[in-house]
């Protein structure tokens, strides 16, 4: 079974989130993809956070409806800060029956040369790229490598942070999110 993992923090989780997972689901040759709640990003600041286990409730609440989209856990175990090699050293480790590739929007792409090992991710794992909008260009080691593929998305531009700030401001942000997760937060009174 080949397994995409889209990491992020999902703080919190939106449609354009499971847009473009569903679409690289129905449109590539993965057969789920999993959502990998981080605990915790080196290049974010960790206070504008919710806990973990209320952003995997989150991803569970809008996937649960989606046979080929799942929410992982996976990092909350692994030394924090975490970088993307030792999780997929760790997953390939336990479960050996699974490819695992990288799902990443473009933006990614253009440092992805920065990231810790990134030439061990490149030689043992696929990377499913979504386009966005961003500045700078793709480093051309990238642009035809053959682990790098290019799938046609919709290019999506709401983020969790649009809709933290949003809410914070009392706006209606119910359009912008999964119905179940709209409620949770609603109940729960985060981000205002």
């Amino acid at each position: 079974m080949n397994i995409g993992l889209y990491f992020g923090s999902f703080n919190p989780i939106h449609i354009g989130h499971l847009i473009i997972a569903n679409q690289l689901v129905e449109n590539s040759d993965l057969d789920q993809i999993w959502f990998v709640v981080t605990p915790h990003n080196p290049f974010k600041k960790k206070s504008t956070l919710l806990d973990n286990f209320q952003r995997l409730e989150m991803v569970y609440l809008a996937t649960k409806d989606y046979s080929k989209l799942k929410e992982s856990n996976i990092e909350f175990n692994l030394r924090q800060p975490n970088h993307t090699i030792n999780t997929l050293t760790y997953l390939q480790e336990k479960h050996p029956e699974y490819a695992f590739s990288l799902i990443m929007g473009e933006d990614n792409l253009k440092s992805f040369h920065k990231w810790k090992n990134y030439e061990v991710i490149l030689e043992n794992h696929h990377i499913y790229i979504y386009p966005r909008i961003s500045e700078g260009t793709i480093d051309t080691q990238f642009t035809s490598h053959p682990k790098i593929h290019k799938v046609e998305a919709p290019i999506i531009e709401i983020s969790s942070t649009l809709v933290r700030n949003a809410i914070k401001k009392g706006k209606n942000v119910k359009p912008l999110l999964p119905e179940n997760v709209w409620k949770y937060l609603d109940e729960m009174n985060f981000y205002k």
